[in-house]
């Protein structure tokens, strides 16, 4: 006796091939390395917008910060910058003149200690670039 063979319709394995190629964008956004912050060249305090300088100095005071989001974690999720626990980022807001939001810019320091961090990172672009910000030539 034949056993027939029955083809599975296409609309069996859609959803299978869509989350298939789901997990593969997913773990090519994710793969990226940690090293793009570093190749970027360091900025020096004083190189940062007025707004950015008068930012960096409330970070190295310890405050009191304009925008409520200031000093809350920041999660590192686009892995540009190198790879630590969650909670050794902290952001803050660059103020943008102009805007009545918080807009873009930000500063993004770590270490143990918020007002003598280890190192300092600026963005202009909302997280898309990064570049070390240097506070002694």
């Amino acid at each position: 006796m034949k056993v027939a063979r029955q083809i599975a319709s296409p609309q069996r394995w859609l959803p299978v091939l869509l989350g298939l190629a789901l997990s593969i964008c997913t773990l090519t956004v994710q793969a990226r390395p940690a090293t793009d912050a570093q190749a970027s060249p360091a900025l020096q305090v004083t190189d940062l917008p007025r707004e950015g300088q008068e930012t960096y100095q409330l970070i190295r005071k310890g405050g009191s910060f304009p925008y409520e989001k200031d000093g809350t974690v920041f999660g590192n999720r686009e892995r540009l910058l190198p790879r630590e626990t969650r909670g050794f980022y902290l952001e803050y807001t660059v103020r943008t003149p102009g805007l009545k939001h918080r807009g873009a810019r930000r500063i993004v320091c770590g270490g143990p200690v918020p007002r003598n961090p280890q190192t300092c990172y600026y963005t202009q672009d909302h997280y898309a670039s990064f570049r070390m910000i240097v506070d002694k030539p």
